[in-house]
């Protein structure tokens, strides 16, 4: 059974992004900086052939998708399932802010405790684990033998590079996350390998800062 490539993408930067503000599912919009990320990734993946893009159905992913659907020439599906982790009454705050109100909390997130909600109604990293996996597998395996791009959430693509590195959820993180990178891995249903990661030569290009200006 042949792999199924797959080119994983955090959206692009919003106001929150850019003030450290935890968003999770909070539908916040991209900024002018990650509405030029979003498309500077359409230029860069206008010549890949992509058979389907998905996208989060929160506008700061999905308006990220819409360039690389249009280069593509196809439409963005919506899931949910690559919503970002719900963080709860997290959502808005810094963590300086979280760390100053519930200590003990913002302990427990540090420490990457792994059954550990945040409060009202957040999402443990191992229920996002969960969530985030079964998505990448109902999608990868509707298209063996192609590629499909899949624009989602810094939680998610972190989960995404878990997996595919065998690493527990509670593992400090030493690798990136950068609004609007390409990454790309393969799927089979043996599992999940990483083949690049946290490519952004494509947001690097000094002539792009002219049409940027």
């Amino acid at each position: 059974m042949q792999a199924t490539r797959i080119i994983a993408v955090r959206h692009g930067e919003t106001s929150w992004n850019a003030e450290a503000r935890i968003q999770g599912q909070t539908d916040i919009g991209l900024n002018q900086t990650g509405r030029w990320q979003a498309q500077r990734l359409g230029q860069a993946l206008a010549a890949e052939a992509i058979s389907a893009v998905y996208s989060s159905d929160l506008q700061r992913a999905s308006a990220t998708a819409e360039p690389i659907a249009q280069a593509a020439g196809t439409e963005v599906v919506p899931h949910q399932g690559l919503r970002e982790r719900c963080f709860g009454m997290f959502e808005g705050r810094t963590f300086d802010e979280i760390q100053q109100a519930w200590p003990h909390h913002a302990q427990n997130w540090r420490k990457r405790i792994p059954d550990w909600q945040p409060p009202d109604g957040g999402e443990s990293l191992l229920q996002l684990r969960a969530r985030v996996t079964g998505t990448l597998q109902e999608l990868a395996a509707r298209h063996h033998g192609e590629q499909i791009v899949v624009v989602a959430h810094g939680g998610v693509l972190d989960a995404l590079y878990r997996v595919a590195t065998g690493q527990d959820v509670s593992s400090p993180r030493t690798w990136e996350l950068p609004n609007g990178a390409i990454n790309r891995l393969l799927w089979t249903p043996q599992g999940l390998t990483i083949v690049g990661w946290s490519d952004t030569q494509h947001l690097d290009d000094p002539a792009a800062d002219e049409t940027s200006a």
